[in-house]
């Protein structure tokens, strides 16, 4: 279906593609993967045109319709959010548009002269929209929107007043309601909840069209792809099967290549040996050319190119008291909307407590009571003895001096440390080279929430309270703060949106909005994500596993 051949591609110095070659197929669910600034973007852009190679071919038939959803969004505002996600939706959008701008003019006094014009129009754009299934657009944005998450009341809202993060969810809807031919996405889980997350797994598995994504959500790859594509150096590398099975393959075609490289390194010491002995030998003199010759023929294994991981051991935090947060009797609201109503809850030293619910369930708003910043209307939050609290908010990237290199924020937080010891840390949250001589300002969001974690656990509290701390981070560096967590021995609660991280850490579980997902009152569960699972056969409320 679509297919670059030997294609070079390069900003400045830097190499992204080397005479690399690469298919789609049809109906194929294929995810992406590769360091940061291997190329992953730069292949969507090839793909839909908007950059061309230096050398080399991209094929894209001419019928073929491609969907991308990518990080960066336009500028939404005054118009409801049905309407611009509809409006989306190729073909259908515009006759969409156009029949309410008819509709518009028809009940406009000031264009009845040229009222029979304007019927006629209607009746034929009405008579294509209505041929080609415009008439179900409505509903189908509709289910769109509510497995994004979306309530009614804001699907015809005005789509201005959203958040950032949900207006990326508007640009995705948008996205899947055209249904397009081959769809591209960039990191599409990057502002969706559990919930929606797994809306998606399914929406994107009965997808007839082709699939090209990147993602660093470990289940949600090992569920939609059934194959890997990894950008490695310049080549595009494939593999058949999950993201477990590439991360197996990959380990295994590396270890087979180091030992061909050691085979050929043995062979190669040998061989020259040889010719260094008897170079002066005039009886062995056609030998030893015969042999120069064929060294100078054999094509050199390297060694593979490996990522570099490193690893902190992380201090341990003192010990607190045993009973660390107590909530008695907490009651929160929202003008009208009743959050918490009497809600008491005891944390113990050890506990590790992750919190679940569906959106505006009060998850974030319970870590702010526990952290201080917010109050609660009634009732009290205690907070126990020898207690050192860290707290990991979005806003928690606010308190980065924007004018400091990654290097001098480390530095200036602890003057105390070694250069070794500050220099390890950076490493382990993937800041090596010149990535620590880059200004706070210059860093994306991925890079902030990795440089704020660095800071918070060097010397790390015995309470930690976490809201969502893996949002854009890779995977690499997910597994290495899931290690890293897993030996803590402070006291934990946090809300997550990814599911290894949430098995790996979790002894405790709250659900908010009970087991009907709508009820104010919280139920626990005395066990780990993995045992709630198992235990209510859903991954999260109302959605079943």
């Amino acid at each position: 279906m679509i297919s670059l051949t030997r294609v070079s591609k390069q900003y400045g110095r830097q190499l992204l593609f080397v005479d690399a070659s690469f298919q789609m197929n049809p109906g194929e669910r294929i995810g992406l993967v590769g360091p940061n600034g291997s190329g992953k973007t730069t292949l969507f852009r090839l793909i839909t045109g908007e950059e061309t190679p230096e050398e080399g071919e991209i094929s894209v038939p001419k019928k073929t319709t491609v969907g991308y959803f990518r990080q960066d969004i336009e500028e939404m505002a005054g118009r409801p959010v049905i309407d611009v996600v509809i409006a989306g939706s190729g073909r259908l959008g515009v006759l969409h548009h156009e029949l309410e701008q008819l509709q518009q003019a028809m009940a406009d006094p000031g264009q009845a002269d040229d009222l029979d014009r304007i019927l006629e129009r209607f009746g034929v754009v009405q008579e294509e929209y209505e041929h080609l299934g415009g008439y179900a657009l409505e509903s189908q944005a509709r289910e769109v929107l509510h497995g994004l998450g979306f309530e009614d009341r804001t699907i015809d809202g005005d789509v201005g007043a959203l958040s950032g993060g949900w207006k990326m969810r508007v640009a995705m809807a948008r996205v899947l309601l055209a249904r397009p031919d081959v769809l591209l996405m960039d990191e599409p889980t990057n502002h969706l909840d559990i919930e929606s997350i797994v809306w998606l797994e399914a929406f994107l598995t009965s997808l007839p069209g082709t699939l090209l994504m990147t993602s660093h959500d470990r289940d949600f790859m090992n569920r939609v792809v059934s194959r890997v594509v990894e950008i490695d150096d310049g080549e595009i590398v494939s593999y058949s099967g999950t993201y477990d099975f590439y991360e197996r393959e990959r380990a295994l075609r590396e270890a087979n290549r180091e030992a061909a490289f050691q085979r050929q390194q043995a062979k190669l010491a040998k061989e020259q040996r040889f010719i260094e002995r008897f170079a002066a030998h005039a009886a062995k003199a056609a030998q030893v050319q015969s042999r120069v010759k064929a060294l100078e023929k054999i094509e050199k294994i390297e060694l593979p190119k490996k990522r570099p991981v490193v690893h902190f051991d992380f201090r341990q935090p003192p010990r607190s008291g045993d009973d660390v947060v107590t909530i008695d009797g907490v009651g929160k609201r929202y003008g009208d909307r009743v959050i918490y109503d009497g809600f008491s809850l005891s944390i113990q030293r050890g506990e590790r407590w992750c919190v679940m619910g569906r959106n505006g369930a009060g998850k974030t708003t319970l870590l702010r009571l526990i952290a201080g910043a917010m109050a609660p209307d009634t009732g009290d939050v205690r907070l126990g003895a020898s207690l050192r609290m860290g707290y990991f908010a979005q806003q928690s990237l606010q308190l980065l001096e924007a004018d400091r290199t990654v290097w001098e924020q480390i530095q200036a937080d602890f003057p105390r440390e070694s250069v070794g010891a500050l220099r390890n840390l950076l490493g382990a949250f993937q800041f090596s080279g010149d990535e620590v001589d880059k200004k706070v300002r210059s860093l994306s969001g991925g890079e902030r929430s990795r440089l704020v974690l660095a800071r918070m656990l060097l010397e790390p509290p015995n309470f930690l309270v976490l809201d969502e701390p893996t949002n854009h981070l890779d995977l690499a560096t997910k597994a290495m703060l899931i290690e890293a967590l897993r030996d803590f021995e402070g006291t934990m609660i946090f809300v997550s949106h990814d599911r290894a991280f949430l098995r790996g850490l979790s002894n405790r579980v709250l659900e908010l909005g009970g087991e009907s997902g709508t009820s104010p009152t919280p139920v626990v569960y005395p066990g780990s994500y993995v045992e709630y699972v198992q235990r209510t056969g859903r991954e999260a409320p109302g959605v079943h596993a």
